[in-house]
This record gives C-alpha cells, sequence and structure tokens, in this order.
C-alpha cells in the first residue's frame, strides 16, 4: 500500500518558504491560503505587496547569502517568485537536506542570460544566434571588424527582467548609457508572433503543459500588453510550439512552472527566446479561464501532489495594467466602476502604493465563449482603466 504523506502540508506545522514578496508572490498566496498552508515570505521592502496574505514575513535582501541561507533553516521546502536571488545560498540549503525548488542546478543555467542561450545551443534546441561578451566596449570591437550587424537585441546576462535589461540596438549610440559588464547580443528575428507555454513538473517528475498562448507587446516599453488564450495560430504550429517547451523541460530539469517564450518565425518555425522558472505574466489568465491556474500548479509540483487539468474553461484574455507614462506616486485606478460593468471582466490589483511610468501595477482577465469578443472587451478596457497618481 502506497503512504500518503500529503496530509502534512494543510493545517499542519509545515512550512513553505517563498523568496520574493511582489504580486507573483502574492498571487501564489491566494492558493496557500486555501489550502491553509503556512507560509514564510522574504522581501527587501516593507510594501511587499505579498506582507498582507502570508503567516510570517521577514523583510531581507534576496541576494545577501546570509538572509536566504538563514531564511531557508526556518522553512520545510524553499522556492521563489524571481530569479534573481542568493543561488550559493539555496545550494548549501540543498547540500544540508532542504528542498529547493527550481533546484540550484537549473536555476543557475535560467539566471544567467548567456548560460541559458549556451545550455539551448548545447542541448539542439533552436534558439536565435548571439554572440557572448564579458564587457559591453567589446561589442563596439565586434561591430568595427565586421563580427557583428546591426540591429541586434542586447540583454544583459545577469538580471534583466520585464523588459528591463533588454535594448534594440539599431546604431552605436544606442549603446550609450547601457551597464558595461556581461550581455550577449541577440541576432533580431523576423518573427510573426511571440508565444509562450507554461511546462509544469512535479518533483517525482510528473508533467503538464497549459495551452500555448499568444502575447502582443507594447511598441515602447518593451512589456507585454495583452496575453491570448488560446493562440490564433494552427494545430501543428501549437503542437511544435508545445514539443519545443517540453524538450526545454526535460532537459533543464527543473522542478515547479517554466514558461517558456517563443518565437514564430515568418515560415513557421519555432524558436525559444528565453524561459522563467516560476509563475509567469504569459499564465495569470489561468486564474480565471482554467480549470486549474499556474498558482495552484505550482504548489501541486513542488509539494509532489497530482498536478490538476490544464484546460481552458473559456478563452481568456490578460491586460497588463502598467502606470501611464506621465505619473509617478501614489497611485489612483480611474475608471474601475467602467471596466467592471463590462462582461467578464475581473481585475487584480497588486497593492504597489506607488506608480511609475510602465511599472506593472495589476492585471484583468477577460473570459468568454469568444475569442474574438474576448479581444475586443479587451481593448476597451485597455482604452478605459487608467493607473495614474493623486
Amino acid at each position: 500500500m502506497s503512504t500518503d504523506n500529503s496530509s502534512e502540508y494543510f493545517s499542519s506545522p509545515f512550512k513553505l518558504g517563498i523568496l520574493g514578496g511582489g504580486q507573483l508572490g502574492k498571487m501564489l498566496l491566494y492558493e496557500t491560503r486555501k489550502f491553509d498552508i503556512h507560509t514564510v515570505v522574504m522581501d527587501s521592502s516593507e510594501e511587499a505587496p505579498s506582507k498582507i496574505a502570508c503567516n510570517e514575513f521577514v523583510l531581507g535582501d534576496l541576494m545577501d547569502f546570509d538572509a536566504v541561507y538563514n531564511l531557508g533553516k526556518q522553512v520545510d521546502v524553499l522556492t521563489i517568485e524571481i530569479e534573481n536571488v542568493n543561488v550559493d545560498a539555496l545550494e548549501k540549503l540543498e547540500d544540508e537536506g532542504l528542498k529547493v525548488f527550481p533546484p540550484t542546478k537549473s536555476l543557475r543555467i535560467i539566471q544567467n542570460k548567456a548560460k541559458q542561450k549556451l545550455f539551448y545551443v548545447d542541448n539542439g534546441i533552436p534558439t536565435a544566434d548571439f554572440q557572448r561578451f564579458a564587457y559591453k566596449s567589446e561589442i563596439k570591437d565586434s561591430i568595427s571588424n565586421g563580427g557583428l550587424e546591426f540591429p541586434f537585441i542586447w540583454k544583459a546576462a545577469q538580471f534583466g527582467y520585464d523588459g528591463q535589461g533588454v535594448k534594440v540596438v539599431r546604431k552605436i549610440e544606442d549603446l550609450e548609457g547601457l551597464p558595461s559588464g556581461e550581455c550577449i547580443a541577440e541576432k533580431m528575428i523576423d518573427f510573426k508572433n511571440e508565444l509562450a507555454v507554461i511546462v509544469t513538473r512535479s518533483v517525482s517528475g510528473e508533467v503538464k503543459t497549459y495551452p500555448v498562448v499568444e502575447m502582443e507587446f507594447h511598441p515602447e516599453a518593451n512589456q507585454v500588453e495583452y496575453v491570448i488564450c488560446p493562440a490564433r495560430i494552427s494545430d501543428a504550429v501549437a503542437q511544435k510550439a508545445q514539443e519545443i517547451a517540453l524538450k526545454v523541460s526535460e532537459k533543464i530539469q527543473h522542478v515547479g512552472l517554466l514558461a517558456v517564450e517563443l518565437f514564430q518565425t515568418k515560415d513557421d518555425q519555432i524558436i525559444v527566446n528565453e524561459v522563467a522558472p516560476r509563475p509567469h505574466n504569459s499564465g495569470h489568465y489561468s486564474i480565471e479561464a482554467s480549470y486549474t491556474n499556474q498558482f495552484e500548479q505550482h504548489i501541486r509540483a513542488i509539494l509532489d501532489l497530482p498536478l490538476g487539468d490544464t484546460k481552458s474553461k473559456v478563452a481568456g484574455i490578460m491586460v497588463n495594467l502598467v502606470g501611464a507614462e506621465d505619473y509617478t506616486g501614489e497611485v489612483v485606478y480611474k475608471n474601475m466602476s467602467q471596466i467592471l460593468g463590462m462582461e467578464g471582466v475581473t481585475p487584480h490589483i497588486y497593492g504597489k502604493k506607488q506608480t511609475r511610468p510602465f511599472r506593472k501595477m495589476g492585471h484583468v482577465t477577460i473570459v468568454n465563449e469568444s475569442i474574438s469578443e474576448a479581444r475586443k472587451i479587451a481593448q476597451q478596457v485597455k482604452e478605459t482603466i487608467k493607473v495614474i497618481s493623486k
């Protein structure tokens, strides 16, 4: 008879540690509260969105070895909601027997964009051509001797996120003001769609994928404006995207969620852009549209519980709520009652008190039987709600 250890997690002394207290952590905590799993969250800000929803909050720097190590000593399982954490501390905790998800081995690959790209090449995973540079100054040498051509995408190797640490470089002047450290220069891909697939892998190896989603980007902010599920692509392209995402997951051997961002090229090839080893913007639609949302699925995976159904109940579109361009200061959400009056619309406000241009402040999900109807309502939402300041 198999033993069921799952009862140890619910309404029990078991403690789940979460590094990072942003909006992803806050949405993860909706699920731990549903299951009555005791949580300990660490973040460097007293105003972290997760603070109101966890059982214990610890103020600490996620890049500080001692802070991360000491948090790990208080919990039974440790996970992350952001990749920028002290991996050396996680590795020591792992060596001492703590369960850390994603495992530090996969986190080390993902945390550095240059390592991530080399990993794809080594494992036969299609990705854009790139060059790796230890210093930004080397890029200029490469351009002058013909090794690198405009335009290309500059990416900081470490600590980039949500459009930060990424820039399109069309001329030498575009390099001004960028950090001088390790980076990659990536060939610009002429793509017709940006897609994403979320893969979940449990501790014992059960694997499930969510449907392929399509992402529409804001041209200036380099941030996702709309996430559309299901993606408006052919079954053959969707299948190819799922297969490549599964290959990345299998090779990287993560546990928990892995969001795989992909390009669909003009001739319908699928290539990997980058991955994130945690709940992801491209899966927020799942809170309203899926049988099992991405946050619950992450909890199930890291606690080695059976994975939930990833199918959608209805079509879902997510609209990012970001700070309006000319506003900085105490946040005001304008026209909220108007969007609440629209059909199938659910806003999520992250709890950040201060807005600034393009800062992620919340998102809105639109669900509908028809994807084209949902897209129309999403457009109305986008044009109606304004994130401004007092």
